[in-house]
């Protein structure tokens, strides 16, 4: 999925949506641009949800389709929140899981990580960013793929990387375990999937 310059978006949606503008560089460049914007009168309702879309869409990396199935699989499965449906299919892939995990610093490198045939699921080799996984699923380091240069260096990487308490890593066996299911607390992101919700209700 070709994104378009980082900064132009981030400086459009917010800083948090790529991990490469969540830094000082950004903040400063950010404030120059915000002395030229004109400033308009305040966002429908409809502008706020495409917003919100664009922010999820662009933080998990997935193309229009992929994200429309995924908000309409969430919907569809009912339950009380919703949200916590979309959040769990978002954060359960796999280039997110690796992204999770630390061993890549970016979701487009754990993409390309996926891709690439670096990782089992499993015991088996996997080749789908997009896999879902659950409860229970490990996912490890191909053995021929760790003395690349993407993988020097991981034991200090890790030691600087706090993972989220539903994934697990053991870095002696190169190995990261699903441990639980992630839980979605709007106050501890920049995006809010309810209004999303909304678009894809219509």
């Amino acid at each position: 999925m070709h994104l378009g310059p980082k900064y132009k978006i981030a400086k459009r949606l917010g800083a948090g949506v790529f991990e490469k503008t969540q830094s000082q560089k950004f903040v400063l460049s950010e404030a120059r641009s915000s002395v030229r914007k004109k400033r308009f009168g305040s966002k429908s309702e409809f502008a706020r949800q495409l917003l919100e879309k664009q922010k999820v869409r662009m933080t998990y990396y997935v193309s229009e389709r992929q994200f429309k199935n995924y908000a309409k699989a969430a919907i569809a499965e009912g339950g009380a929140n919703p949200a916590e449906n979309l959040f769990i299919a978002l954060e359960t892939r796999l280039d997110n899981t690796l992204y999770r995990l630390g061993l890549a610093p970016t979701r487009q490198a754990a993409r390309q990580m996926a891709a690439h045939g670096h990782i089992m699921v499993n015991n088996k080799r996997a080749t789908v960013p997009s896999l879902h996984l659950s409860p229970g699923d490990t996912i490890g380091v191909r053995l021929g793929s760790r003395v690349k240069t993407l993988f020097l260096n991981l034991v200090e990487r890790l030691a600087d990387r706090k993972a989220p308490i539903w994934v697990s890593f053991d870095i002696g066996k190169f190995e990261g375990k699903v441990i639980g299911l992630p839980k979605y607390e709007r106050a501890e992101h920049h995006f809010d999937l309810a209004p999303v919700l909304e678009f894809y209700s219509r």
